[in-house]
């Protein structure tokens, strides 16, 4: 299997797992068919639109590849109608948006080290591909965005984006370690849910008052 095949499965695999967890997210919300689909579609591609437009790769695959908005469509009405068969939806929402989280790290980290993007630029691009959909999806169903709250969600896709950086530069970005960063993404993030690991937050104190 060539480097381009294996991206390209990577990618439809992050779009698929992406629009589930979009879709579930949404059946929870009790949205109708229509935005079920949206939502979906939505989480599955809105980290990777705006990959392509950082690297300047326009039209973006999702509007230039049909392959990605069926992809994401057919996923999302799919989970619409077998979600009776889906047993504790948050579970499930958690599960394979740790999934799509590391994924799209690998791919959209390796897309910008392809485009010619330094590291740096690299690891960021990679990092906001895989938070991006989660994003949208957590908007559009009225939640605070996961990468907004405590928990260990950017920074895990930022790990990631340096372990593919450095494998890129080592040449020994192939297959089985991009799966192998991809993998360390969805471990991290899981191990975070599972420990309840939290960034550190600002602790807020009373105003003193006249005269203190």
């Amino acid at each position: 299997m060539t480097t381009s095949t294996a991206l390209l499965l990577a990618d439809l695999t992050g779009v698929a797992v992406f629009a589930a967890s979009g879709a579930s997210a949404a059946v929870a919300k009790r949205l109708d068919l229509f935005g079920v689909v949206f939502v979906g579609f939505v989480a599955a591609l809105g980290g990777g639109i705006f990959r392509d437009l950082a690297i300047d790769e326009v039209p973006p695959l999702a509007f230039a590849d049909w392959r990605y908005p069926a992809t994401a469509a057919i996923t999302a009405a799919a989970v619409f109608w077998l979600h009776p068969q889906l047993a504790r939806l948050r579970t499930t929402v958690l599960v394979l948006d740790a999934a799509g989280l590391g994924l799209f790290t690998v791919t959209g980290t390796l897309k910008a080290l392809d485009a010619q993007v330094p590291a740096v630029g690299a690891c960021v691009i990679g990092m906001l591909t895989a938070i991006g959909g989660g994003l949208g999806r957590d908007l559009l169903t009225a939640e605070i965005p996961v990468v907004l709250r405590r928990e260990i969600y950017a920074v895990a896709a930022l790990v990631g984006s340096v372990v593919v950086a450095m494998l890129y530069a080592l040449g020994l970005a192939d297959a089985g370690w991009l799966i192998a960063a991809a993998v360390l993404v969805f471990g991290i993030r899981l191990v975070a849910l599972r420990r309840r690991w939290s960034a550190p937050v600002a602790t807020l104190r009373p105003p003193r008052g006249p005269g203190r």
